[in-house]
């Protein structure tokens, strides 16, 4: 089943102008600049914006079109704004009660699944000024949980927190992803975010849709700025195959071949995301020995795109792994690149996300 999207929507000078489908499961990221439209949209699909005519189907179900209109109350949506809007007279548990109560029978997220999976068994009890600014998003996502809602709309939940509160509350969207079957539209302007949770991408600027698909082919896609920028990345994704305690290694399998990180504690079969930054990968034609680069892959080149006077990126195929490396124009020439070339990507450095 999908989520479909097709309207327009005109507020002063500002036009939006939306047309995308994507899978009802997992995570799409709504993504681009702020001001190009993303929490209007979340507004249509919440019921809380409605355009003349346009389509909004979700899992079967047509939510609006030129004759229907279902309003808010009836979509089973949850919504969580970027700051928390949490009844302050309610403790925690209160919160969380008030939202259960109004969710459909047998449907969804329980109550204490919620709690669980957003780790606020201590808070219960305690009031929303006596948590931090991380505490209370967990809460309000919990809130929106407990409600069973069909599809869980987050606006850019990170926002309004500081550093350390992000990283506090990124695991705990990353568990939901992981353990939830409810779908989530998620807007952000922050590409470690985006790299972390999506599995969806759709890339908005100035009102309109540049384009949508998989995070790992929208990312690599040389006809998008987000391949051609000094940020340019792939995705991975693998599995843990094991450790190496002798040099503090992790070892971890992918579609693409065998990568090695600096060692984590996550158990063998675990799986993971990897990021691999566009500058961290040079090209060779053949195997290099003799090198401290572990990470080395071979490759397809499937296309190549100018990034500024100097630098051009490729994009490789590594296995059905879509890689990125950003070269000189200068080097993409000695090596003869053009697509179909057969070459070893070479990665500096790996991150590992998940």
């Amino acid at each position: 089943m999908s989520i479909e999207a097709r309207f327009r929507l005109r507020r002063g000078g500002f036009h939006l102008d939306v047309a995308f489908e994507v899978p009802a499961r997992g995570v799409t990221a709504l993504f681009g600049p702020s001001g190009c439209g993303k929490t209007t949209v979340l507004r249509v699909f919440a019921g809380l914006e409605r355009p003349p005519g346009g389509l909004l189907r979700v899992d079967g179900e047509t939510w609006q079109d030129g004759r229907r209109f279902v309003p808010s109350h009836r979509r089973g949506v949850g919504y969580v704004f970027q700051e928390p809007s949490l009844f302050p007279h309610l403790s925690v548990r209160g919160n969380l009660d008030y939202a259960a109560r109004r969710a459909p029978r047998g449907g969804g997220v329980g109550l204490d699944e919620a709690v669980a999976l957003l780790g606020l068994e201590a808070l219960l009890d305690r009031r929303p000024a006596q948590l931090s600014g991380g505490e209370r998003q967990r809460v309000a996502i919990a809130r929106a949980l407990a409600a069973a809602p069909r599809l869980l709309l987050l606006d850019e939940p990170l926002a309004a927190v500081d550093l350390a509160r992000r990283r506090e509350i990124l695991p705990y969207l990353e568990r939901l992803h992981r353990e939830l079957a409810v779908p989530v539209i998620y807007v952000s302007h922050a590409p470690d975010e985006v790299a972390r949770l999506a599995d969806h991408l759709v890339l908005m600027d100035g009102g309109r849709i540049r384009g949508h698909g998989p995070v790992a082919e929208m990312l690599t896609r040389l006809d998008l700025p987000l391949a051609l920028g000094p940020d340019a990345e792939a995705l991975v994704e693998a599995v843990v195959a094991g450790h190496d305690d002798r040099y503090g290694l992790t070892y971890l399998d992918s579609a693409a071949g065998r990568f090695t990180v600096t060692g984590c504690a996550l158990p063998a079969g675990q799986p993971v995301r990897l990021r691999i930054a566009a500058r961290d990968v040079s090209l060779t034609l053949e195997r290099q020995s003799g090198t401290s680069i572990l990470n080395i892959v071979p490759a397809t080149v499937e296309a190549l795109a100018p990034a500024g006077p100097a630098q051009v990126t490729v994009r490789l195929d590594a296995g059905g792994v879509l890689l990125l490396a950003r070269i000189t124009r200068k080097s993409a020439e000695a090596l003869e690149l053009a697509p179909g070339r057969r070459v070893y990507a070479q990665a500096k450095s790996v991150a590992l996300l998940s």
